[in-house]
């Protein structure tokens, strides 16, 4: 097994790499196992959302911090030698305290959501993320985030957005993450403003083609709750396929 230090070292590499990484999000000890060995996965990452829905709780820091912790801990655990990046929220009100506990549980990268806050306050925030990852002597990968594309109107949210990564950027951060749909227009100028390899998206339904991102410069693309309603909807279709007669698929692998 490799050390925290050096995980985080290894995020770090994959962030800058000229190729795209590209991160599955895993929510417990079984999803990080079947996303861990799965050919080509360099890293995992959490999804907040998930992780709280299968505990049972809404997103929106409604799961107690020590929970999430807790689970995260348990995906650690999971991937082995692989980096494990975290979704922390909001930090809970501690950013600082949140990542440290993250990096106690083997998290080796974090992406704190601003949820639109004056941007001074985002930035301290930030800023004690990054102290507290100093403190710990690992070089963590704070992926800072911005939901301007989902919270702002849409006129505006790509202006905010290079406001917002120049500062996050200017704070510490390792990289920059602007969760939303958006078009290849907008991540092109993120990337010529913020730098190649600075920015990272999520993938959903409509989202850029994963090669053009590669081709405009985005560092990473992970896909946030998605990856569980990919899980859940195939639930949703075995449970509808048994009640009309049916069975399991014939393409079904045991993975557990």
């Amino acid at each position: 097994m490799i050390s925290t230090a050096e995980k985080a070292t290894l995020l770090q590499e994959l962030h800058a790499a000229p190729e795209l990484l590209l991160v599955v999000n895993v929510w417990d000890a079984i999803t990080a196992k079947v996303v861990a060995e799965t050919p080509g996965t360099q890293a995992l990452a959490t999804p907040s959302h998930g992780i709280a829905a299968s505990r049972g709780y809404p997103d929106g820091e409604k799961i107690p911090r020590d929970e999430m912790i807790a689970e995260v801990a348990l995906i650690v655990r999971h991937a082995g030698d692989l980096p494990v990046t975290a979704d922390l929220e909001a930090g809970y009100g501690d950013p600082g305290g949140t990542v440290a506990r993250a990096i106690e549980a083997g998290a080796v990268g974090a992406n704190p959501e601003d949820r639109m806050k004056p941007l001074g306050e985002a930035v301290k925030a930030v800023e004690a993320a990054v102290a507290a990852a100093q403190s710990a002597g690992v070089d963590f990968v704070l992926n800072a985030r911005t939901d301007a594309f989902l919270k702002t109107d849409p006129e505006t949210a790509l202006a905010e957005a290079l406001t917002r990564g120049r500062a996050y950027l200017d704070a510490g951060a390792s990289n920059f993450f602007v969760p939303g749909k958006l078009d290849e227009s907008q991540v092109a100028r993120l990337v010529e403003e913020l730098g190649e390899r600075k920015v990272n998206l999520i993938g959903i339904p409509g989202s850029i083609p994963l090669a053009r991102a590669q081709e405009l410069g985005v560092s990473r693309v992970s896909y946030g709750p998605w990856s569980q309603n990919v899980a859940l909807t195939a639930l949703a279709k075995l449970a509808e396929d048994v009640y009309a007669g049916g069975g399991l698929p014939a393409d079904t692998r045991k993975l557990n």
